[in-house]
């Protein structure tokens, strides 16, 4: 999984392709299709249920971008199913996670416009779905990600709920259960599930850390 924030469109070529530790090269482990998400002045998502590493649409995308979420899947929980892949987008909102996480107090908090919009079958559309509930309640996109968050450290175990969201003009990131790191390039800041090239210096995210990242910083939210 991997973010970016950028003051003016930027590519991250090298993570999606070329770094040791690319996306690409991740997908033969996780090959169970992937998803680029990509705002200039509207978001454009591209999705597929092919092996990154072996697709030849992966390979040809336009990249540059403001806002960048890139996935790779390893199916745990649904189908293989372009429905089920990442990152998933409603409105203005796009989204993806890393891990498997328990949902049955999520879905007792989320709402029944939110729960109507879940197309596929994967926990990880209805974590989104939550979290997208917790910001129509509070009306502000960082006070209901925040919101969010406190939920589900009050719920106990529920497994690994890393997550980024972004929402055409900031990129959220929470850590639980999945490791994040962030590394600052020229006018952009990038996360990732790890580090992903030798290149940069990667700083890790903390256990039940929620940030937020612009061109420039990460910086810590209160949830």
């Amino acid at each position: 999984m991997l973010g970016m924030a950028a003051a003016r469109p930027t590519g991250v070529r090298d993570l999606l392709f070329d770094a040791p530790r690319s996306l690409k090269s991740l997908s033969e482990e996780h090959c169970d299709g992937w998803g680029i998400a990509l705002h200039r002045d509207a978001w454009t998502v591209h999705r597929s249920i092919e092996c990154a590493a072996r697709c030849e649409r992966y390979a040809t995308i336009e990249l540059d971008a403001t806002l960048a979420i890139a996935h790779v899947r390893k199916m745990t929980v649904g189908a293989l199913e372009l429905s089920n892949t990442h990152p998933f987008q409603r409105g203005p909102f796009v989204f993806a996670h890393n891990g498997t996480v328990e949902t049955t107090q999520l879905l007792a908090r989320t709402s029944v416009e939110q729960l109507a919009a879940i197309e596929g079958g994967t926990d990880s559309e209805k974590l989104f779905a939550f979290v997208l509930t917790q910001i129509d309640e509070c009306g502000d996109v960082e006070i209901g990600i925040a919101s969010a968050v406190k939920l589900m450290h009050g719920f106990g175990d529920i497994g690994s709920a890393t997550f980024l969201l972004g929402d055409g003009e900031r990129l959220f990131a929470h850590r639980l259960g999945r490791a994040l790191f962030t590394a600052s390039r020229e006018g952009a800041t990038v996360i990732a599930s790890e580090p992903l090239g030798d290149s940069d210096t990667w700083s890790e995210v903390a256990e039940r850390e929620l940030i937020v990242l612009d061109a420039f910083t990460a910086r810590a939210l209160a949830a």
